[in-house]
């Protein structure tokens, strides 16, 4: 039994340390339901139950941000800024195979000497 209290010690104070770092580096918009000095308050005097309380109700993970809708594109097709830029590299390639051609065809129109 005396083994295992400074391993518990160790990982109370570790988890501790993580779920105040945690809180103290989290953006202010996935914060839920007290402000974020009071949740260190709350991680730091009372003890495993803070953190599990922060893990499990205070912090919103990053998917559940705004109420379960992700924000910005999941996959590039999804990017308007991206299906645009390849629209207009598109009309760029075709209107530079187009001059091409035409460059050709004048070349072939010219007279050989």
């Amino acid at each position: 039994m005396s083994r295992l209290l400074p391993i518990a010690f160790i990982v109370w104070v570790a988890f501790t340390v993580f779920t105040v770092v945690d809180v103290a580096l989290i953006e202010r918009t996935r914060i839920r339901g007290l402000p974020k000095p009071l949740w260190i308050v709350v991680i730091v005097l009372v003890p495993i139950v803070g953190g599990v309380l922060w893990l499990v109700v205070g912090r919103v993970r990053a998917g559940d941000a705004a109420g379960g809708v992700r924000r910005g594109p999941i996959a590039p097709d999804d990017d308007p800024e991206f299906l645009r830029r390849l629209n207009r590299e598109k009309a760029m390639e075709d209107r530079i195979e187009q001059l091409e051609k035409e460059l050709r065809d004048l070349d072939d129109d010219a007279p050989q000497p």
